[in-house]
């Protein structure tokens, strides 16, 4: 850059913002909504994945996603299943449709007795306690975005445990 040209770039880089700024910045928002948009969803699922119990919790990793399927009498009934990895704790769930929009949770987490387990969702955050054999269950649950957080019982030195989001 020139003597000139990098005092002017200089001038121009101090002086406020101005309403011809504010016109170009816009053409290049549009510009980049046009060809390069955020992704559906995108903003949403950061905020919900991110929590305070994520700063200080294991974070557990998806291990393996089997599909299972059974019948019930006249009607299929398709379930599947993931189990989900940590130091501390291996959960595995199954997700079972009741509905168009609810599931079944059946789960169960090793060690898992005592755990308090709350499965956070778009819509909120349940809560129950695994019992002695690591059983939990959410009987009805919107599909959407979800995710599990395990507390292990008071007096445990395990850690807590924050699961990745998925979709149910």
């Amino acid at each position: 850059m020139t003597p000139s040209r990098a005092s002017r770039f200089a001038e121009l880089t101090a002086a406020p913002i101005d309403d011809q700024d504010r016109r170009i910045l816009a053409q290049l928002g549009a510009l980049y909504d046009a060809v390069d948009p955020v992704p559906a969803g995108l903003v949403e699922r950061i905020q919900f994945g991110i929590t305070l119990d994520a700063l200080e919790a294991e974070v557990a990793e998806l291990q393996r996603a089997t599909p299972l399927a059974g019948v019930r009498g006249d009607e299929v009934t398709e379930a599947q299943t993931v189990t989900f990895t940590s130091p501390s704790v291996t959960t595995m769930v199954t997700f079972t449709p009741v509905s168009a929009d609810r599931t079944r949770i059946d789960g169960w987490a090793a060690p898992g007795a005592g755990y308090t387990i709350a499965l956070r969702t778009e819509f909120g955050t349940s809560e129950t306690v695994a019992d002695e054999d690591g059983r939990f269950v959410f009987a009805d649950v919107a599909r959407g975005l979800a995710q599990f957080v395990l507390r292990p019982p008071a007096g445990s030195t395990h850690p807590v445990v924050v699961t990745p989001s998925l979709e149910l």
